[in-house]
């Protein structure tokens, strides 16, 4: 039997949906109006402002789930840019987003974004929201493999600092950019093992944590007010020092979203705080294990630059992603459901 639509109303919603490290990607091909916009700041802008109810048909229920998270293509204005990207969430839409780099990665090569790959290593510039992001994919007799990729300048915001955290008094965290902010804690303040304690308790920490740091910190960033949010709280295992041992983390992100993976930009923003702190030198890798799944990226700090007045690093992240399907989205006018919900 030949698959079909069924009835439906208005436009049809096609995507591609990858993974990396276990993180969902859902590339949007189809369903979208043109978004307009100067930058792609502005574009991300307007998304939020008129086409939000889209990223609610395509990341929640009964399309998506709570953790999903999106792609969008859209036109950059830069002109070494192969695609632009705006990244969506349960909560709206970020500034970067490594994982999905990583995927888009393979996605450009795979469906023919860039024209003439090269062996043994193809580069795409990604536009995100943070910047353009460099993306090398391994590439030979046709097929995409490993990809790494070099992020905008990192560094660490803020270091040491006390914040009251409901439930569980003073806490000492640090704050690092790796093109969106992060706050970080070592899991042991709160008893708990990112690789063991149950994913409800990490969540619940880390989310007290990013809501005192939004109510204590003002957060600024050299480039744009747009940058300037805290966008998660990764709690680690401690193991910061360079090591040839692994090291984890968790990131919880956006509305106590929880990364499958060991997060790209949180990678990024850890390295630049490590080499902040003299815990890590240029060029030495480390391998970052997501405590929730076990997933993998490798992280290393490959040239010292600047971000305004603040000290900055360009960070190396490299994984794998991978293909998980095809789906072609419609709606019904009779459904209720149809705009998507989500269960909390």
């Amino acid at each position: 039997m030949d698959l079909q639509l069924p009835p439906h109303e208005g436009p049809e919603l096609s995507v591609v949906d990858m993974h990396t490290g276990g993180e969902p990607l859902r590339i949007i091909i189809s369903g979208y109006p043109s978004v307009p916009g100067d930058t792609l700041l502005s574009k991300r802008r307007y998304v939020r402002e008129h086409l939000d109810h889209l990223r609610r048909v395509l990341m929640f229920e009964p399309r998506g789930h709570y953790d999903m998270y999106g792609a969008l293509l859209v036109d950059s204005e830069l002109q070494d840019a192969h695609l632009g990207v705006l990244f969506l969430h349960n909560e709206g839409y970020s500034t970067m987003c490594g994982h999905a780099v990583i995927a888009l990665g393979r996605f450009a090569l795979d469906y023919k974004l860039v024209k003439e790959p090269q062996s043994p290593e193809t580069q795409v510039n990604i536009h995100c929201p943070c910047g353009l992001v460099k993306a090398f994919v391994q590439y030979s007799d046709g097929q995409t493999g490993t990809v790494r990729f070099h992020s905008v300048p990192a560094f660490a915001f803020a270091t040491d600092l006390t914040v009251k955290v409901e439930g569980y008094g003073d806490v000492i965290v640090d704050i690092s950019y790796g093109g969106a902010f992060y706050a970080f804690v070592d899991a042991q303040r709160f008893s708990l093992d990112v690789n063991k304690s149950r994913t409800r308790d990490l969540v619940d920490a880390a989310t007290a944590v990013t809501k005192a740091v939004k109510a204590q910190v003002k957060l600024h960033h050299p480039v744009s007010d747009d940058l300037a949010f805290l966008y998660g709280t990764i709690l680690t295992d401690g193991k910061d020092k360079y090591s040839s041992e692994l090291t984890s983390n968790v990131c919880v992100f956006a509305e106590a979203q929880v990364d499958r993976s060991p997060t790209g930009s949180g990678v990024t923003a850890r390295v630049a705080l490590q080499f902040h702190k003299g815990q890590i030198e240029l060029n030495q890798t480390r391998t970052f294990q997501s405590g929730a799944t076990g997933s993998q990226f490798t992280g290393r700090a490959v040239e010292e630059t600047k971000c305004g007045d603040f000290k900055a690093v360009v960070v190396e992240v490299s994984g794998r992603a991978f293909y998980t399907g095809v789906s072609r989205f419609v709606q019904e006018a009779e459904d209720e459901l149809t705009q998507g919900f989500l269960l909390k």
